[in-house]
């Protein structure tokens, strides 16, 4: 019997990280160090309290059962979180969403508002789930260049008219993954306004809203006039609150777009495990324990990371925030060459820029994922190629 794959699962390739991670083994065997800057996981351990009502709350039978849209006090805690935050206030009942995880909502969103042929613009480079989620869904992505002398950011007057008209979903992320540019209001009212007269649904992936590193928090997209009318915002509790395999997130924003995403998430799946959103609650209501910690530590492995990059002659992209650096390396290789021979060569794993689209070419990500000491060997032994 042969069995075979769906024409569909052409667009689930197989990720370079796996390969990354077996090189790497190879050279710690050899007996050589290795310092991974690869992956963004989150290295600090969540609240003691958080950990305690996880494990609290597993000990009640009655915690079994099927959540299906959530618990109302987690979309309450939502709330409350981002009003004491932002200031951006949200009705817990009609403009808030729990997903399994950012990536779960992010890859069925375009489900929810695309049909096939339909065309939904995103950034080059861009988080690899957001093209897996249009494809899925049949629809056409349009990238949008992240340009360093346009600050990294997209440049709507850019995008032709007759695509504008066929757009039906725009994604972006600021600070993003792998480029941490810097949102501003005047981004995102041009962001609106351009919605508003393509009459396109925005999708801002706020994943890292936590990670600033300067004195004032930088503005939300909730925050800007108008923002509501036509767009939501997604954030996860995976990186800011240490919650990675817990999978658990949310959308806020338009009523109507989380009425759609409710609906088609109701016949994907049966809600959060219940102590898994009571520990997020906890998490929500005791954030700035958390957040105010997570930017002293990252704020300073940002600092020794980017001047180290500097030293050695790389170009890092400005950035005040995110928990990546994008940064392109002083060699004519091609990324994906350069990042195994960094492992091959340094013992330092990064990933290849092509990894997020064509425009990471010449660039890697590196992630803010070690102590200082290490980030320090990490520049050491970049020093040698």
């Amino acid at each position: 019997m042969m069995i075979q794959p769906a024409k569909r699962m052409a667009v689930f390739e197989e990720a370079i990280f796996g390969q990354l991670k077996q090189r790497a083994s190879d050279v710690q065997a050899s007996g050589r160090p290795v310092v991974d800057l690869s992956l963004g996981s989150p290295d600090l351990p969540t609240l003691d309290i958080v950990r305690e009502t996880l494990s609290e709350k597993s000990l009640h039978p009655e915690q079994y059962g099927y959540t299906l849209g959530g618990i109302d006090r987690f979309n309450e805690a939502v709330a409350r979180y981002y009003d004491r935050t932002t200031g951006v206030t949200l009705d817990p009942s009609t403009e808030v969403l729990q997903t399994m995880g950012s990536q779960e909502g992010l890859v069925h969103l375009p489900l929810a508002f695309c049909d096939p042929g339909d065309v939904v613009l995103t950034t080059n480079p861009a988080y690899v789930a957001y093209e897996a989620g249009i494809r899925l869904a049949g629809a056409e992505p349009y990238e949008m260049p992240l340009l360093k002398e346009n600050d990294f950011l997209p440049d709507f007057d850019d995008v032709p008219e007759d695509v504008a008209r066929r757009a039906k979903l725009l994604i972006l992320n600021l600070p993003g993954n792998p480029v941490p540019a810097n949102p501003t209001e005047s981004f995102f009212k041009r962001a609106i306004a351009f919605a508003k007269a393509h009459d396109i649904v925005i999708l801002h992936d706020a994943a890292y809203s936590e990670f600033y590193y300067t004195d004032e928090r930088p503005i939300g997209f909730l925050q800007v006039e108008g923002a509501k009318d036509v767009g939501l915002e997604t954030n996860s509790l995976s990186k800011s609150f240490s919650l990675a395999g817990a999978r658990i997130a949310y959308f806020v924003g338009n009523a109507e777009a989380i009425r759609i995403m409710k609906q088609l998430k109701s016949n994907l799946d049966y809600g959060v495990f219940s102590p898994i959103q009571e520990a997020a609650i906890v998490a929500l209501d005791h954030a700035e324990q958390m957040t105010d910690r997570l930017r002293d530590v990252f704020k300073e492995r940002h600092t020794v990371l980017r001047n180290g990059l500097a030293s050695l002659g790389w170009d890092v992209a400005p950035s005040t925030g995110g928990m990546f650096l994008w940064a392109r390396y002083p060699s004519d290789e091609t990324s994906v060459d350069f990042a195994f021979r960094a492992i091959d060569e340094a013992g330092v794993v990064m990933v290849p820029g092509t990894t997020f689209g064509t425009a990471g070419e010449g660039y890697v990500r590196v992630a803010l994922v070690q102590d200082v000491d290490r980030l320090r060997q990490a520049i050491e032994q970049l020093s040698v190629l």
